[in-house]
């Protein structure tokens, strides 16, 4: 396929990410792609491999699913209606459709592994100049919740650890930062080996282990960043670009410490294409 026509599937997407509340047309749709209304479902379909309907309905599933599980006080039925669904009966339908669980059984015990399974990932065009600086990172004091499991269960670890967080007050997600760091690739990496820290920054080491929190340091140095806006799922494209193009052509050599995230803001407070990301590569 080539450059151009893909580029133009990604602006409709990009398009159905920012207006998600919209009622959204084909007409409308087709307009932004540049493509007969007549031949536009076909056109979305071939690249996307799901029609357009269906890739609408599951992102607002997708984002009903975090409101589940993140926002617990919120009522079902408020996000079934944020989910555009007019009665709670069909959302808890789809929802069961596409999860495997009822809403009220995700929201107690979400079973990730499943959505992650069954949920479509389109492979986004990949920048043609994706702006990379060097900078020094200043050593950081991290709590830390290890996931050793499948990639697809990250959030199962991400919510004990929002739950630490919140119950202890140690790492507040208003005034600490928050990262991430992976030491293994999932593409390649066996499941049950893969490895990753969701990190809340702390002052000084925390003594509370009834979690599973372990106390880490972010070491103090130089370090290549790239900045990502979009879903956490992309993330991945532009850490393959800094080890695979950008590394060999800059000169740089590693530092003994893996690449890790820092993430400025978080899905669903506020909308997935609004996310952004710093992405940092130690070198020496």
């Amino acid at each position: 396929m080539n450059e151009n026509y893909r580029q133009r599937i990604d602006e409709v997407c990009n398009y159905i990410y920012s207006h998600l509340d919209d009622e959204l047309t084909v007409a409308e749709l087709s307009k932004v792609a540049h493509f007969s209304k007549y031949h536009f479902h076909r056109q979305f379909s071939h690249y996307m491999g799901i029609n357009v309907f269906k890739f609408v309905q599951q992102l607002r599933l997708k984002r009903a699913a975090y409101q589940l599980v993140f926002h617990q006080k919120t009522r079902i039925i408020d996000i079934a209606l944020d989910a555009k669904f007019e009665y709670p009966e069909s959302f808890a339908r789809a929802f069961k459709k596409e999860f495997g669980q009822s809403p009220s059984e995700f929201r107690n015990q979400p079973n990730w592994l499943h959505w992650n399974q069954h949920y479509h990932h389109r492979e986004k065009v990949m920048e043609k100049h994706m702006k990379v600086e060097i900078t020094f990172f200043e050593e950081t004091k991290v709590a830390v919740k290890e996931h050793r499991a499948a990639p697809e269960r990250v959030n199962e670890s991400a919510s004990q650890f929002i739950e630490w967080r919140k119950s202890t007050g140690l790492s507040p997600i208003v005034r600490s930062k928050t990262f991430g760091i992976i030491y293994d690739d999932p593409k390649v990496t066996a499941p049950e080996n893969f490895r990753f820290d969701i990190c809340g920054e702390v002052k000084q080491a925390v003594g509370d282990t009834t979690h599973g929190i372990v106390n880490k340091t972010i070491p103090a140095g130089r370090c290549a960043v790239i900045r990502h806006h979009g879903s956490h799922d992309d993330l991945d494209s532009k850490v393959h670009y800094l080890y695979g193009q950008w590394l060999p052509e800059s000169g740089e050599e590693l530092r003994d410490f893996p690449c890790f995230f820092h993430y400025l803001n978080f899905f669903p407070e506020v909308a997935e294409h609004e996310l952004i990301t710093d992405i940092y590569l130690p070198v020496k």
